[in-house]
């Protein structure tokens, strides 16, 4: 989310640019998936300003978007987590793994059944979801993603995990006072966190 359609698409070529330089880098096949998160977050951003153009509603750029944020992440973050870290981690990770995949699934079959609904708010888009047992999911949204960063025995990983677990709710809270959202920069932030991760790993060969 950022603060209009031309900041969200801006962020988002951004975002992607950084991506595409952590996966040339990349060396390993099993740090793909982390490697291409930054691709994922960019293009989420520029399918935001997709929603910005359409100014809100139900359309197909405000169910992408969605679908990236929700299921996709809570399945994305904790796969990726588990193929990169080492033998010694794999099996706490099965937790968050296993939180992720279960968010993922009563997330996908709540936007398979339910509308979702994107409404321009100032500075700020609102998602209008109707998730049951919101609390829950949360958590397991929360373990799945940060859970596995702070469990992967990794410390460039755990460096993000410690910035998403503090900087994620200040993003909410923005977002809530829609006063502005700033998660166009933290998704920036978070993917130079991940070239450095991506670099050090190539240091290491």
């Amino acid at each position: 989310m950022c603060w209009s359609a031309e900041a969200d698409l801006v962020a988002g070529v951004a975002v992607a640019t950084v991506g595409v330089a952590c996966v040339a880098r990349t060396r390993r096949g099993r740090d793909l998936p982390l490697a291409a998160l930054p691709l994922l977050l960019g293009a989420h951003q520029m399918v935001e300003a997709a929603v910005w153009a359409s100014d809100g509603g139900t359309g197909p750029a405000t169910l992408a978007w969605t679908v990236m944020a929700l299921p996709l992440l809570a399945l994305w973050v904790p796969a990726g987590v588990l193929c990169a870290a080492p033998r010694s981690a794999r099996r706490r990770l099965a937790v968050p793994l296993a939180a992720g995949a279960a968010t993922a699934t009563v997330l996908s079959y709540v936007l398979a059944t339910r509308p979702v609904r994107a409404e321009i708010r100032g500075h700020t888009v609102g998602y209008a979801v109707d998730l049951p047992h919101a609390g829950p999911l949360v958590v397991g949204y929360l373990v799945a993603t940060v859970g596995s960063l702070l469990l992967s025995g990794d410390r460039g990983l755990r460096v993000l995990g410690y910035l998403t677990g503090a900087g994620a709710p200040i993003c909410w809270a923005l977002w809530r006072l829609e006063f502005v959202s700033t998660w166009c920069a933290f998704a920036a932030v978070c993917s130079m966190v991940l070239l450095g991760w991506v670099n050090g790993r190539r240091g290491r060969r």
